[in-house]
């Protein structure tokens, strides 16, 4: 067998490497990179210059993408993707790791960050001492928490101050009061807050709904929230009642009236405790006179005021009587339509010679819900929906309740063969002087139905006679659609009964609820149920139609008139009253 030649007996590893070696400058004993995988020699890329240990962790920036130091000497950016020299963005100085709740960093204007301005803006918050407390309470809510100004200090025996459960408790039963009250949510919350912050409570957060009264205190941020809730299950009409918390909660805003919490408890026994200002049978002829004037202001004569006002008493007592059974309101609502309606039956089908429409049209202006129809719209327009839904629900079926009662009347009163005109709405009679004195009436009688105090039943009454004369010129010589011109109206009804409760430091309801009385779509619904009862439903539908949009144009009028003296006129009110922006539909 033959001898291997030399080049056989190499070893396999030299083999190798000469077989991949790379074939250059050199030859076989040039020391250089001899693995196949290797780059070629033109293509190598120079070891770094630099003297420290070379990096080695797969997170380590690249070689030419180094971030500049905020001190010392720019290296050369090598990267393709860098800015041109000259327009790099200066880095900030590295800040010490901290927690967070540590307070914020302070930094010189040659190092200030870029600054930041809403698109919005920045709104300008003035609160001050002048200004309502129902202002300065609302604005305050709607700030984060972090950015409302700290409290100030209450001078008290008892530098511990009192114990968080006792002032979460008696938030809630103001609370509940004016909720139960007909208080829109929105100055419910901010009574609700004023009170937790005249004691020191200044991280809480109110909530308050159609049946639901809750508020959370959380001393700080590391510690544990302390939450209490009430369920307001009755509500009666009473604004002296409301009169009398609003100025407990202005004298505990008070930085110079120190009420101790013992004090402020007797003070709200006191409230609860008071008896209505009106008896039961001034308040039965208050709605016989309300009955009245509301026929007198759709046309009626002497005849039709008795009729009207025999009518609504008579519905009244037998609401009254129901109430004392035990049953619900819309049960109530329904008995109380009967009365009326039935006596303008009677009269048509004696061939008595009036006007059955204004008798009917009278009793149903004392049986509207204005009231919660005002406070259902302005919960709606000030982002409190749920609330808004469930008082707007509460209104329809009080309605409903009334549709009923007045259709099984007029229903038999056409088998019976009565006269009745859907057309006697277009022969309204023009009487401005008897029409203003029977608006002011009206109103005088709805507020003392209202329960209201007596030192505001005059301004409520020249408010309501303004009311109706603005109308009355806007839609009778002007030629106005009723819609607009009951908007307009209402929304001066809105703005001086803000002003007047500005004046006095008061809620604005007992200036504005009573006022929007002659406004009421009275006729509009009545004639709507008669044209259904005769079984002309499609007009009957486009009068009740009517009398909907006349009832959402008073409560978008008040409500409307109300924000605009919060905007433009200076009677003590907060600037800066931050509202919900707009989200655009998503």
């Amino acid at each position: 067998m033959a001898e291997p030649d030399a080049e056989d007996r190499k070893p396999r590893s030299d083999q190798a490497r000469s077989t991949f070696a790379p074939v250059g400058r050199g030859g076989e004993d040039d020391p250089s990179s001899t693995s196949g995988f290797s780059l070629p020699e033109g293509l190598r890329t120079p070891p770094p210059t630099v003297t420290d240990s070379t990096t080695t962790s797969e997170f380590a920036v690249p070689v030419g993408l180094d971030v500049p130091h905020a001190t010392g000497a720019e290296p050369e950016t090598t990267s393709e993707f860098a800015l041109p020299k000259g327009m790099e963005t200066p880095q900030p100085l590295a800040e010490p790791e901290g927690s967070a709740f540590s307070r914020p960093s302070t930094y010189t204007s040659g190092q200030a960050p870029p600054a930041f301005t809403p698109p919005s803006g920045i709104p300008a918050v003035r609160l001050t001492k002048e200004a309502p407390w129902q202002d300065r309470m609302r604005t305050m809510l709607r700030m984060p928490v972090t950015e409302r100004p700290a409290p100030e200090p209450v001078h008290k025996d008892d530098e511990s101050g009192p114990a968080v459960p006792r002032v979460l408790d008696l938030t809630l039963r103001i609370g509940e009061l004016l909720l139960a009250g007909g208080e829109g949510a929105e100055d419910v919350e901010a009574a609700m807050f004023a009170v937790c912050r005249s004691y020191g409570l200044d991280r809480c957060e109110p909530t308050a709904t159609f049946t639901l009264l809750s508020i959370t205190y959380q001393p700080s941020l590391v510690d544990d929230p302390v939450t209490a809730s009430r369920t307001v299950r009755r509500r009666g009409t009473d604004y002296t009642r409301l009169a009398a918390v609003f100025r407990l909660v202005d004298d505990l805003s008070d930085p110079e009236t120190a009420v101790s919490l013992e004090e402020a408890y007797r003070r709200l026994a006191e409230i609860r405790r008071n008896r209505h200002p009106y008896p039961g049978w001034a308040l039965t002829g208050a709605s016989g006179l309300l009955a009245g004037a509301a026929s007198v202001l759709v046309g009626g004569d002497a005849i039709v005021f008795i009729a009207a006002a025999l009518g609504a008493m008579l519905g009244d007592r037998l609401a009254w009587l129901c109430a004392g059974r035990g049953l619900p309101e819309f049960y109530q609502f329904t008995v109380a339509a009967m009365p009326p309606a039935a006596i303008g039956v009677a009269l048509t089908v004696a061939q008595v010679d009036v006007k059955a429409s204004a008798v009917i049209t009278g009793g149903l202006f004392a049986l509207l819900p204005g009231r919660a129809l005002v406070a259902g719209v302005q919960d709606g327009l000030t982002g409190f929906y749920i609330t808004a839904a469930a008082r707007l629900l509460e209104v329809m079926y009080f309605f409903v309740g009334i549709v009923i009662g007045v259709l099984v009347i007029l229903y038999f009163g056409v088998k019976l063969g009565a006269q009745l005109n859907p057309d006697a709405a277009l022969n309204l009679s023009q009487r401005p002087v008897v029409q203003i004195g029977a608006s002011m009436l009206l109103s005088l009688t709805f507020a003392v139905l209202l329960q209201q105090e007596r030192s505001t039943v005059l301004w409520v009454t020249l408010n309501g006679g303004v009311a109706w004369t603005v109308y009355g010129a806007m839609h009778y010589p002007g030629g106005l659609s009723p819609v607009a011109s009951t908007a307009v109206a209402a929304g001066l009804v809105g703005l001086f009964g803000q002003l007047l409760s500005r004046y006095r430091f008061a809620s604005a309801l007992p200036y504005t609820t009573a006022a929007i009385g002659p406004l009421l779509p009275g006729s509009a619904t009545y004639f709507g149920l008669l044209s259904i009862a005769q079984n002309n439903l499609d007009k009957g539908l486009v009068s009740l139609a009517k009398a909907a949009s006349l009832a959402m144009a008073i409560a978008i009028g008040v409500n409307l008139g109300s924000e605009i003296s919060r905007l433009f006129l200076r009677v003590g009110s907060a600037r800066g009253r931050r509202a919900a922006k707009r989200t655009r539909g998503f």
